[in-house]
């Protein structure tokens, strides 16, 4: 199987950097299809990385929900997905972080890459390390109740 366009392997993890005006749907799809691609190439991290993609507005929360519940489906709880986006693009309270931590994804979004990198690295970077359970309190104190669910499962 080819590896999708604007993927690259780097030494811990893979990195998808599309570029491009793209519609919302079209960029999810892309990502979609990444995701299940790192799954079932045994990539466990993946960086998303969209900056240079143009040609939508920021997501409302329900458009926000579907995406983000396809992108956990695809990863199927395999793959460690850290998206890079703009202030603009980032919902203020990160509400896709918690849809896809209540969906079995473990994902997080940032505004700087070397941040999103060293998150992917963390947690004992294992398949399943759930960011949550070390530094809830300290990074997403926001979203109390899925901190308290996923320390339960830790």
């Amino acid at each position: 199987m080819d590896a999708p366009s604007y993927f690259e392997q780097a030494a811990d993890h893979a990195i998808f950097r599309p570029a491009g005006v793209l519609k919302l749907v079209e960029l999810v799809e892309m990502v979609s299809g990444v995701i299940s691609f790192a799954r079932d190439s045994g990539v466990s991290r993946l960086l998303v990385v969209p900056t240079a993609v143009s040609g939508f507005p920021p997501p409302k929360p329900t458009v926000r929900y579907r995406f983000v519940r396809d992108w956990a489906r695809a990863s199927e709880g395999k793959v460690r997905v850290a998206v890079v986006t703009s202030a603009r693009m980032m919902d203020p309270d990160r509400f896709g972080v918690t849809v896809a931590t209540n969906a079995g994804m473990d994902a997080n979004v940032f505004e700087d890459e070397k941040k999103a990198v060293e998150w992917l690295a963390g947690c004992g970077g294992g398949v399943g390390a759930n960011p949550l359970c070390r530094s809830a309190f300290r990074t997403w104190s926001r979203h109390k109740v899925a901190v308290l669910r996923a320390a339960q499962k830790c």
